[in-house]
Order: C-alpha cells, then structure tokens, then sequence
C-alpha cells in the first residue's frame, strides 16, 4: 500500500485494512476478505497487481492446521476497469457493475472451497458484507441483494456534507462541484446503502445527528421511534430504517514505546551511544529548522482544501510568540513534482508555500517531499520528544484517526471541533478544541499548550492513560457483537444442492425448460386450470409451515391466465406432490449454454416485442447451444398474450424476468402438448424480500396517486390484475402530469419506506418492486442460483429505455444495443440528478451498437463481440 499519495489512498484505507487484520485474529471468525481493485500500472507499488494478499500471517505449521488452510484475512484484488491505469475513485463509478460481477464470482468459488474445508460438504457463505466510503457501499447493496447476505457500511465521509462544505467555500457551483467530484452519483450511492443496510457504523455520534440526518433515507428521530414500536412488537406498516452504531475506530499499539526523555537528554546519549542512530526522518525533517530543540507542532494531513492547513500557517506566522517558542511540520503525503499533482493538491501546496514565503516562515516550517508509513510513528515521537502538540485543524473531520495515534505517542492534541473529535476529547481529555475557522483561536490553543508545561503533561498523561479504549480488540467486540444481532440471511435453496451439483451427465442443450425443483412447485396455468402439484417427493428439510405462513405471498401469485387476456387473481393451491415421471437428479444446466441472449429491449411501443424477439432468434441460429430469457416490465399474462401474438412458443425461453425485476419465472417442464403453463421461483421471492414494505407501502402508493389524481385529474391508478405480491403496479394515463422519479423515490425514502421505483413503458406504468430487486440483479441471482456464467450473457437493449436501463448495461456480460429503439423513452431521464456518463463504460468494449433491428445487422454486431465467428 501506498497511504497517503493521493485523497484516495488516506486514513480510510488504514482504517480497513487494520480492521480486515483485527477481525481476522478475533475468536470464531474463520476468514475475512478485504476486497479491492487489481491495479497493474508503472506508477503504483508492485503490490496492487498481486492477486492475493495474507494479512494476518501465520506463524508456524501448526497454527495452519488448528485455524483451517483458508483461515486468516486477505485483501482480494478484483481486475475490473482499465487494467493499467490507476484512477481516481470519482472516475471507478461506471466500472462498479463490473466489480460487482467479478466480486460474485470470488465469493462462491470461495463458498465451495471453505465448504469443502469446514461446511461438511455444502457451501459456506458470507456471514455480513460491509461496504466502506460510497462506492463500496453501492457494490455492497448490490452483493448483499444478489447473495442475501446482510449488509453493513460505513461512509467514512459523506458525499451532502462534502458538497454544503463546497459550496460554502463559494469557489465552485453546485455543477462544477458534480462534474468534478461526480457528487450527485455519490449521494445516490449513500442512499441506496441506507436502503440496504442492516447497521451503519459510524465513529461518532455527531456523524448521525449531523451527517446523517441531511439525507433522505435516515431520521434520528424516526429511526428511535421505529425501534420503539419493534420493541414493543407494534407494527411499522413496513418502514424500516437501519441501525447506526457508534463504534469509535480502533489502532494497533503493539508498536507504540511513548517517549519519555527530552531534547537534550537524548543528543547527550546518542553521543554516547551512536550504535543507536535515529530514524531517517527525523534528520529529513530537522533540517528543516534553525533551532530543532524548539517543541514541535505537527501536522498530518493531505494538501486538501477541507484540511485547512493555510489556515493553520496563517495563525503560526501571524502569531510572534508561537512562532517564537515552537517549529512547524506539515507531513502532506508524498510528492515528487508539484506539476504532477492534482490541480486542487497543487493548488493547496503552492498557497501554504506562498505563506510561507510571506511571513518569513523559513527555519521555521518544515514541508518533507517524502516519508513512508512504518516511519509515521517515529514522526509522532519525535514531536513527543520536543514535547510538541498535534493539529488536526480540519474544517470537519468524520473521526480522527490521527488524533488516537498522537495520543498514544504521548502527544497533547488541538483539533477542530466539528466532527469526530469532539467524542475522541471526551473520552481522553488530552488536548483543546477550536473553530477551525477562527485563526485566532487556533494559535492561542497552541501558544496555551507549548507554553504551560503543566498542561502539557497533564493531557499526555490523560491520553495515555485512557488509549486503551480505542484498541482493535475493543472495537471488534463491539463490532462482532452487532453482526450476530442480523438476523441470518444467505442463499438458501430449497434443494440445497442446487448449482454445486456434478454436472457431467448434463449436454449443452439442456436448458431451464428441464428445471424441476421444489421452489418451483408453483404453476401458473394459461387456461386458468388448476395444476396439481409435481416434483420429487418433499426434501426431509423442507418446512411447510414455513410456506404455509407466506401463503399472502403464493396464493396471490398465480394469475388466471386466458390466452390474451387476464382474467384476475386465483388462489393457487400449494403443491404436496412431486412428478415421479421426472428424473429427480435433472437439474437446471443453464451453466452449460455457450451463451445466454437476454432480452430486455424496451420498445416505445409494446407490440413490437415479438418481432425483435424473432430478430435475436433468427441470428442466434439453429445453435442448441444459445439460450434465451426475456427481461421485461411486463407481467408473465402480458408475455405470454406477447408470445401468442407473435407465433413464439414458450418453451424457446430458458427464463422470463417479468415486473421490472421482481419475479422470476420458467416454462414449465410438463408435455409441450397440454396446458402451457409457468413455474414461479419461489426463492427468488424470498432472495428479494428483504425489506418489502407490503401492504404499508402499498396504501401509501394509493394514497400518493390519491393526491396526484387530485392535482391533475384522473392521472395514475392501481392496476391489481398485473400486480403480484412483489410488485405493485400502477397505470398512468398522461406521463407529464407525475413527478419525476427521483422526486418519488425520495418521497418514499423520507417515509422509511425502501423500494425500487421503475417508470416503464414510456412512462405510462409504474413497477414498484423490492429495493435490492432489478432486472440486472435478476441476472446475477441466476448466477447464483444455477451456476449461468454472466461472462457468457449478451443483453439486448435499446439506445434507452425504461428507468432502470442504466442497470442493464454494465458488468462482465456483452451488450447490444439497437440504435433508434427505445428513444422515447428519453423524456423519462430528463431530470436526472446526474447524466449517465457518469455511469456508465461507453468505451466499454464489450459494447457494442447495432445499426438495426435486421438478422444481418445483429449478426454483425455479434462477431464484434466474437460471438459468432466469421
């Protein structure tokens, strides 16, 4: 690692990488894995191209074989983006579908492999995934809802405090400030963790009540009143909120000797005794001065505007009597050439610079160019030594790790007092806090601690005797604790066997036409007769009382559906028998296909499905080795009525994604000559479950359409014969008459109520469905579920679509896209909160346009991507 070479490589990433080391030495826990991005460049250590990374080596022989051979902590590098290019995080964001993609791949092979090792057989799954700054948090969400695993995060710092601090600044406007820090995507990315999240961890309490709190998913004082009515088992009405815990960061301190001698005391002995030289740095940094011996004050701290270092050198130099009793040293990261910084780093150093020049300041302020990580604890003792102070004078600062670190060297603290540090002061009494607007009060905190000695000992004394509490140990108890309050969650199938299984028996040309599997014990039939049950015979395993109390969710799923038209809602009967004509060992072997071509074109007009439906058939061939799903907002009666119309069989699909993305379903595997009908894949509903606000959210929406109705007219109405008990749907007659999305979904956040608002159709329906539910994590669920590799996938879309598009188009899978399809769909990205370059790899080359709709020119487009060969 390289800490502190850039604001991407600062406290935060010690922070993980220190908490990946204590977790995996705690007791009970098995393995951790750190996951980060593969970087192969000329201008980054060798280390960021190494696959794999052992943080927590084993000692001996032994040790290896009483943790387990794939115990420990590691940091995983996942190769996604440009391969040898190091970027900044604000450009990674339309690589994140990518990451998440290849993040998915590691975590079940490594289920497989731990299964082996401890599960007996059967995979072992990731007990939490916690995602750390924004974007991790985004990937986070998407693993969490693709795996059902619970999710954690923690923001680190926060993308609506970051812009109010910068438009305070006034020097650029709110556009320049998201063309530039690609902000409004951050804040997306932090309201989707708040969506997701079971717990966020944050280091102090001011991080809720005054960060937080600016967002639309989060209300501190929501928040304790819904955590009141769970307690005492009153309902919700489906609002939920996550859990923020104050968990302060931890540090290492097997490394810390405070020092105890001074200045004088220790040049005597070193004359005595030059056996033992002092480190490099301190000589790199004394040379600085005219007088060394003076105490030193201390700065650690990127070139970064929000650091405030000009403000701080503004006080040293205007102030005589500081500047007569201490040195300065400013440690800002590591630099080789001002010109090759970034424009906001240069333009920070070059004014402190300027500063210095204008109050003389030579002699007295030192600036090293350079300093590794193993040699920040001796810069922290050599302030010590010179019985300095540290400063951490941040316009805000989310916690402060460098102030714990002080302390446990021994050194007294000034620090701003807005954020983290307030908590850090309360609790080791070892320093003052100011207005890290106020210079005034800056240098007289410093001038009060240099120059009353009492003072100065008495807060080294407090800090060190109260560091103790900030250790990892501590932390991960804390922290362990609150991961075993989740409730459980992992992929769990009803077979558990299901995508490990030994697939050598299977050909190419099965499909999922061939599933039989007891969560798909649910047919729908397109007669509207009832089907009886068939499968295996029930797993010892299954409960059925357990489906029996979803019965809300299965009765209502299966649609009366006549062959073009729906007929309403009937219940459906649970399936108790399995089809002993079946071969019970025949399991889906989607895996198996060369390719999959997904569907999910979203035409302007909808009868015109079938005829592109034809076009991708048609230049896929006569290959049995090419399978089909269609991706859609339609509910599975509008397809099949879709299908009928256009003279195409079912029984060519290897899956439908109906309802934007919230259920799933398969042709059924009984005789193509009786009754065509579905089978629901009732795990799927249970993968996206989490929390669906059900019947609560349902009355806000019709409430919600109430109030619009009554604005503008009979404009949007509840349509209860294509809705489904994961997705309710809603027509809208005039498309103009409703308010954006993005203010919908807001309204939806503030109400704690956590969704995924789809405007389909031109605009004309609205899908509203699980939070963690979309037709791209419909396709990562299939991965899986069945094993289907996403690398093998070709998605189909238009040059723009349905609200969700913008998912459909990143990740590992080929994309086409069909030029002059979906174009009216336009008007509904109109009042995005940020433009889809920001978002999405247009120099992907897995992207390709096709200028047609014709066999010849999706043919064309599919050797591009090497599909077919030719």
């Amino acid at each position: 690692m390289e800490l502190g070479r850039d604001s991407d490589t600062g406290g935060q990433v010690k922070y993980v990488v220190e908490l990946a080391r204590a977790l995996g030495s705690m007791p009970g826990v098995y393995r951790v894995d750190l996951l980060t991005r593969q970087v192969s460049a000329p201008d980054v250590d060798w280390s960021y191209a190494e696959p794999t990374e052992m943080l927590s080596p084993r000692t001996t022989e032994s040790s290896m074989q009483e943790l387990g051979e794939s115990s420990g902590a590691y940091i995983i590098r996942i190769p996604f983006g440009p391969k040898d290019k190091y970027i900044p995080k604000e450009l990674l964001w339309p690589h994140i579908p990518e990451f998440v993609d290849c993040a998915l791949c590691h975590i079940r092979q490594m289920s497989k492999v731990l299964g082996e090792q401890i599960g007996g057989g059967q995979p072992v799954w990731p007990v939490a995934i916690h995602g750390h700054y924004a974007d991790a948090g985004d990937s986070a969400a998407l693993l969490s809802g693709a795996l059902n695993v619970p999710m954690l995060f923690t923001g680190h710092s926060l993308g609506r405090d970051k812009l109010e601090q910068l438009l305070k600044q006034g020097r650029q406007s709110r556009e320049e400030v998201n063309a530039t820090y690609k902000i409004m995507r951050r804040i997306e990315a932090e309201e989707l963790s708040l969506d997701a999240s079971e717990i966020v961890i944050t280091s102090t309490r001011q991080e809720i009540e005054e960060q937080w709190r600016l967002y639309d998913g989060f209300d501190p004082v929501l928040e304790r009143k819904l955590r009141a009515r769970i307690k005492r088992g009153v309902s919700c009405h489906g609002r939920f909120m996550p859990r923020m815990v104050v968990i302060p960061p931890g540090m290492e301190f097997h490394h810390v000797v405070p020092h105890d001698g001074d200045m004088d005391g220790d040049f005597e002995r070193n004359e005595e005794n030059p056996t033992s030289p002092d480190p490099p740095i301190w000589s790199e940094i004394m040379r600085f001065f005219s007088n060394p011996r003076k105490p030193m004050i201390l700065a650690l701290a990127r070139p970064d505007p929000k650091k405030n270092i000009t403000t701080l050198v503004k006080a040293f130099g205007e102030c005589r009597p500081l500047r007569e009793l201490a040195n300065l040293t400013l440690i800002m990261g590591n630099r080789d050439n001002i010109d090759e910084m970034s424009t906001t780093n240069a333009s920070v150093l070059l004014s402190i610079l300027k500063l210095i020049d204008k109050y003389d300041l030579y002699g007295q302020v030192a600036y090293p160019k350079h300093h590794k990580q193993h040699e920040v604890p001796d810069i922290y003792r050599l302030a010590a030594k010179t019985k300095g102070v540290f400063i951490n004078p941040a316009f805000i600062e989310p916690f402060g790790l460098t102030l714990i670190e002080a302390a446990a060297h021994g050194l007294p603290i000034v620090a701003t007092k807005n954020g983290g540090p307030v908590d850090i002061h309360r609790v080791l009494d070892n320093g003052l806090l100011v207005d890290p607007h106020d210079q005034q009060s800056i240098a007289d905190a410093l001038l009060k601690l240099v120059s009353d000695k009492h003072l100065w000992a008495r807060c080294r004394q407090n800090g060190l005797k109260n560091i103790h509490l900030f250790s990892w140990p501590e932390h991960c108890k804390t922290y362990l604790s609150r991961v075993a309050m989740c409730k459980p969650r992992q992929p769990r199938w009803q077979r558990s066997d299901v995508g490990f299984e030994n697939s050598e028996s299977n050909s190419p040309g099965d499909s999922l036409r061939d599933i039989q599997d007891l969560s798909l014990n649910l047919k729908l039939s397109l007669d509207g007769e009832k089907i009886e049950g068939t499968g295996t015979a029930l797993d010892n395993s299954l409960d059925i009382d357990d489906l029996v109390d979803r019965k809300s969710n299965l009765e209502n799923a299966v649609l009366k559906l006549s062959k073009g038209a729906v007929g309403g809602v009937e219940k459906a009967s649970l399936v108790e028998k399995a089809d002993q004509n079946v071969d019970g060992s025949k399991f889906p072997t989607m895996r198996m296909r060369k390719y999959i071509f997904v569907i999910a074109v979203d035409c302007d007009s909808v009868s015109d499905i079938p005829k592109i439906v034809r076009s991708i058939m048609e230049a896929a061939g006569k290959r049995n080795s090419v399978g089909f799903i269609l991706s859609t907002s339609l509910s599975i009666s509008e397809v099949h009525t879709l299908l009928v119309s256009g003279s195409i069989s079912p029984w060519g699909f290897d899956a439908f994604i109906c309802n934007g993305g919230s259920d799933v379903y398969y042709p059924s595997s009984s005789s193509e000559e009786g009754p065509e009908t579905f089978m629901v894949d009732l795990d799927y509903q249970s993968h996206i479950e989490y929390r669906w606000g059900g019947e609560g959210l349902r009355k806000t929406l019709v409430r919600w359409a109430a109030s619009v109705n009554k604005k503008n007219g009979q404009t949007v109405e509840e349509d209860e014969s294509l809705s489904t008990p994961n997705c309710y749907a809603f027509r809208v007659k005039d498309p103009d008459l409703i308010p954006p999305v993005k203010e919908l979904r807001k309204l939806m956040r503030i109400q704690a109520l956590r969704c995924h608002i789809i405007y389909c159709q031109n605009g004309t329906r609205l899908n509203v469905i699980p939070v963690l539910a979309s037709r791209a994590q419909a396709l990562r669920y299939l991965y899986i579920r069945w094993g289907m590799e996403l690398s093998n996938v070709v998605v189909f879309t238009g040059e723009c679509g349905d609200t969700d598009y913008e998912g459909l188009l990143g990740g590992v899978h080929k994309t086409v896209i069909l030029k002059g399809i979906g174009n009216n769909s336009l008007k509904l990205h109109s009042n995005r909160t940020y433009p889809l370059e920001h978002v999405l790899p247009f120099d992907n080359p897995s992207i390709v346009q096709a200028e047609g709709c014709c066999n010849e020119d999706l043919t064309a487009s599919l050797r591009k991507l090497g599909v077919i060969k030719g």
